[in-house]
């Protein structure tokens, strides 16, 4: 017999569907991703903490999970160690996985995660509520009743942070601080392959007494404006002319930290496949993306200027100053998943590590 469970939003919306991952009853935001592929990655991506995630493409599992394997001292299959994402809600999933690198089903690495997930809901219909509404909570119910929760109204890059520094690459040529809000693996192994020596560490750690180059900050779940510790950061940063590239919510705590603001958007942009266009110019990139605020263009100091800017919705994508090395994008250069596009931003921001 199968067991059913049922999605409620806060409007009090339901939908029913189908167990195929733990059977418990969590609540968190729901939000829709409109990739066609990337699900490992996606529910590994420290910035979907708190979320329950509903994929809009409806075949999901049938490429299967990967096994854990190791690449520099990282995990090379996953974005983190472990599932981030509170539930899964999907359309149609696939159980008979089929793929050369295919370890474990989706399924069978959900309950052993111990994340709940329902198929055979019309994830077209609720995902059309969620674009007319905005982003709500929601509570995924097998059993018992759980109450709604906001992620959004706590510092979610605490959960998600290393809990001590962790040096990547000793011999690397150029040392890079990576303050950890979440920090999504790819982003560290593009670090390494360009020859970067990485200091990962922790969102509200003093790392001003140690030698380096540059620094990036990383990407991260929920409310820029949660994280106070890392805004002092950057505008420590911005005192001292040292080098800084925001990723995501790096982006968006530059900002903060520059003086200009960030709003919560109405549902997002989660996908790999957001066009942005280079301001200034008509050169669109198509970009990978998840994040649910962004940053008021219009609020930038004289001194910044937009860098990116999305086609579909005229949201900001990125900011730079007008003459210090300072940087941020809104999406992921590092591209996993996909595409390619926008490698070049790394590699603009350490050229001005070695002038």
């Amino acid at each position: 017999m199968l067991n059913t469970g049922r999605l409620i939003l806060e409007d009090r919306t339901v939908f029913s569907g189908i167990h195929f991952g733990d059977e418990r009853s969590i609540s968190g935001e729901v939000v829709f991703n409109t990739g066609m592929v990337g699900y490992y990655e996606s529910l590994t991506d420290p910035s979907y903490k708190g979320q329950i995630l509903v994929f809009t493409y409806p075949l999901i599992g049938n490429y299967g999970v990967p096994a854990f394997q190791t690449e520099f001292d990282l995990e090379g299959n996953f974005e983190s160690n472990e599932i981030q994402i509170s539930g899964l809600i999907i359309a149609d999933y696939s159980d008979a996985h089929n793929h050369w690198n295919s370890y474990q089903s989706l399924s069978d690495w959900l309950k052993i995660s111990q994340i709940p997930a329902l198929h055979g809901i019309d994830t077209r219909a609720l995902t059309k509520r969620l674009r007319n509404k905005g982003t709500m909570l929601g509570k995924l119910i097998s059993t018992e009743d759980v109450s709604f929760y906001d992620p959004n109204a706590a510092n979610l890059v605490r959960s998600v942070t290393s809990d001590r520094p962790i040096i990547h690459n000793e011999t690397g040529t150029i040392t890079i601080v990576l303050i950890d809000c979440g920090v999504k693996y790819s982003i560290l192994r593009f670090l390494i392959r360009r020859g970067c020596r990485v200091i990962q560490v922790p969102f509200d750690f003093d790392f001003f007494g140690h030698a380096f180059d540059g620094v990036v900050v990383s990407n991260g779940p929920g409310n820029p404006k949660q994280c106070p510790e890392v805004i002092s950061t950057v505008k420590k940063c911005y005192e001292e002319n040292i080098p800084v590239l925001g990723i995501c919510l790096g982006n968006q705590i530059m900002a903060l930290a520059a003086g200009a603001d960030t709003y919560k958007l109405k549902f997002g942009h989660r996908s790999q496949n957001q066009p942005c266009l280079l301001t200034g110019t008509r050169r669109c990139y198509i970009t990978s993306q998840n994040h649910g605020y962004a940053v008021a263009g219009d609020s930038l100091p004289s001194d910044w200027i937009p860098w990116f800017i999305n086609a579909n919705d005229g949201t900001n994508e990125g900011i730079k100053h007008r003459e210090k090395p300072f940087m941020a994008v809104q999406f992921h250069p590092e591209h996993n998943p996909g595409p390619v596009d926008t490698e070049f931003v790394f590699d603009e921001f350490l050229e001005k590590l070695k002038r």
